[in-house]
C-alpha cells in the first residue's frame, strides 16, 4: 500500500499512444512557453503552470489523422501473409 499511493495514474487515449500525445505536448509547450531563455527555475514553474492552465482551460485535443485503413496501406509490405 505505501508503494501504491506513490503510484499516479494517468489514463491513455483510446486511439494512438501516450507517448505520442506526450511529445505532441512537450512540442506544443516548447513552442509555445519555453522557446526563450528562462532566468531561473521560480519563473521556469511560474511560466510552466500559466501554461498548463491555459492549455487545459482551452480543452485542447489531439486530432488523430493517421487511421487503421492508412496504417495497412503504409506498412503492407510488413505484414506477414
Amino acid at each position: 500500500e505505501r508503494i501504491l499511493s506513490k503510484i499516479e495514474f494517468h489514463y491513455t487515449p483510446i486511439h494512438g499512444s501516450w507517448l505520442n500525445v506526450a511529445e505532441i505536448e512537450i512540442s506544443a509547450m516548447d513552442t509555445e512557453c519555453t522557446d526563450r531563455r528562462i532566468e531561473d527555475k521560480e519563473t521556469l514553474i511560474d511560466e510552466l503552470l500559466a501554461w498548463t492552465v491555459r492549455r487545459n482551460k482551452d480543452g485542447k485535443k489531439i486530432d488523430w489523422r493517421f487511421t487503421k485503413e492508412d496504417a495497412d496501406q503504409k506498412l503492407a509490405k510488413h505484414y506477414v501473409t
